[in-house]
């Protein structure tokens, strides 16, 4: 049994609302005593920490789909967990878990809390938990299947297709028979997203010719466009879409440290302003929530086929997850980012 009064819990909470691009001084990190698990609680231990696009939407104080942090909050955030002392007899000590506890390195669980999962270490490696076949993985999953309906012989494009969502999305579609059109920054993501991901094609945003060149991509036009960016990209592909083409708004990151709510185009404005609008709309991957655990498993089993491959950006210590947070907005992450926050005790 871990003796937990000699453990502190480092923790990350949110000291004051970004503007723009998040600082250091947005976060405060703090050393606090590790409190034991009361009557069926548990405590975790983290392990991985996942770093998303969606948590500075949290940090801010506008209306969104989920309630902003409030000053002094923990920063929200996925983790992948190992139970150290445990009152619930179905989750003994060593148990390797997921769940939302944020940027810490210990936290209190329940049973019932939401979007806590067991993790099978035999399905793959552990850190996928929070990615390829964790919540950006199942955000692929079900965005695409479910809101984009592909179908074979259609065209898929995916905006920020070297990323830990566009990733999965487009080498889902290759599954499915799609031809699949990835859109990322700059030549070594491209290459990576065609030649090791399988994309049949994938054109570099920041080339003065991207428009013409993904027109170029798409002879037979677009029937689905798996929405992460937004912006120019958006503007791009909107004279592509075809008569019936869906479009499942996972986000538009490139307004994500916008200043004023007058730089904000938001993608559900740009469609619907077309003369025939797409089907489109945002989703929340919890809308799912009680099929995640067969999403994970569809996940890694076509990772152990060879059908789905994944790339990781790890950063060390929880301490510095201020800094590789804002990878994400630079494009200095390739593939899934996330924070290595300790080892499993075996």
């Amino acid at each position: 049994m871990t003796d937990i009064s000699s453990l502190s819990n480092t923790r990350v909470v949110l000291k004051s609302r970004p503007v723009g691009m998040p600082t250091d001084d947005n976060f405060d990190i703090q050393t606090v005593p590790v409190t034991a698990p009361g009557e069926d609680e548990m405590l975790l231990r983290t392990l991985w920490l996942s770093l998303d696009p969606y948590m500075r939407g949290r940090m801010s104080d506008r209306k969104s789909y989920a309630k902003p942090l409030d000053i002094g909050d923990v920063i929200t955030g996925g983790v992948v967990c190992q139970v150290v002392a445990s009152n619930i007899n179905d989750y003994p000590v060593g148990t390797i878990v997921s769940g939302m506890y944020g940027w810490q390195s210990y936290a209190i669980a329940r049973a019932d809390d939401n979007r806590l999962f067991k993790i099978d270490p035999d399905l793959a490696p552990i850190s996928t938990a929070v990615g390829v076949t964790g919540m950006p993985g199942q955000t692929a999953y079900f965005g695409l299947l479910r809101v984009g309906e592909p179908q074979a012989g259609e065209t898929v494009v995916v905006s920020a297709a070297s990323g830990a969502v566009g990733s999965v999305v487009g080498q889902i579609a290759k599954i499915k028979g799609c031809r699949t059109v990835g859109v990322a920054g700059g030549k070594t993501k491209c290459d990576y997203v065609t030649d090791e991901l399988g994309f049949d094609a994938c054109i570099d945003y920041k080339d003065p010719d991207f428009p013409a060149q993904l027109a170029a991509a798409c002879p037979d036009g677009v029937d689905v466009y798996f929405e992460n960016v937004g912006g120019a990209v958006l503007d791009a592909v909107a004279p592509l879409l075809n008569d019936g083409a869906r479009v499942p708004i996972c986000g538009f990151i490139s307004a994500y440290n916008a200043t004023s709510f007058d730089d904000i185009r938001t993608p559900e404005a740009v469609l619907g302003a077309l003369p025939n609008p797409p089907v489109h709309r945002f989703f929340v991957v919890t809308e799912w929530l009680d099929e995640f655990e067969e999403a994970a498993a569809a996940l890694g089993q076509w990772i152990k086929e060879g059908k789905l491959k994944y790339r990781e950006t790890v950063v060390e210590g929880i301490e510095n997850a201020p800094s590789a947070f804002r990878m994400l907005f630079t494009g200095d992450n390739f593939g899934k980012l996330m924070v290595k926050v300790a080892e499993p005790e075996e």
